[in-house]
């Protein structure tokens, strides 16, 4: 099955990308979450809209990603959460909490979806987090939760 991912999927592809994968995949998960559009011709002038946004949000050059990875780095960001007794958050911390939390800090601007949070963050304490900024940039967060 061929489809036009609309949304970074890990090991397949990026935004605008055209790529083939198996039946079932593609109809079951893909399409149904909305990560992906079933190919046509007339789905070039899609793919260029898409790839023309990823352009405009994407972190331009290498240099630039090394430098947003120093300042991220440098940071250590504050999160208050609701928790209850013992330190456990009601809910948990998302990828939008994490990239607000920095913008508020002082840090620059992230795409959440560029956030990856391994293990569900749902207690107070000091986390670490990781944030991809190109393909060969990677920074890692430091995360303090604290509790209200």
């Amino acid at each position: 099955m061929k489809l036009i991912l609309t949304h970074e999927v890990n090991g397949l592809g990026a935004p605008g990308d055209v790529v083939e994968v198996r039946d079932g995949y593609g109809r079951n998960y893909l399409l149904p979450r909305g990560f992906a559009i079933v190919w046509t011709r007339g789905g070039q002038k899609q793919i260029d809209l898409i790839q023309r946004a990823r352009r405009s949000r994407d972190i331009r050059t290498l240099d630039e990603a090394r430098q947003i990875a120093g300042q991220v780095e440098s940071l250590t960001v504050r999160l208050k959460q609701r928790a209850g007794q013992g330190g456990r958050l009601f809910g948990s911390v998302t990828a939008g909490d994490v990239a607000e939390a920095v913008k508020a800090s002082g840090g620059p601007e992230l795409d959440k979806r560029r956030i990856e949070i391994k293990n569900a963050i749902k207690s107070v304490g000091a986390h670490k987090v990781d944030v991809r900024l190109h393909p060969e940039v990677s920074a890692t967060i430091k995360l303090d939760v604290a509790g209200v």
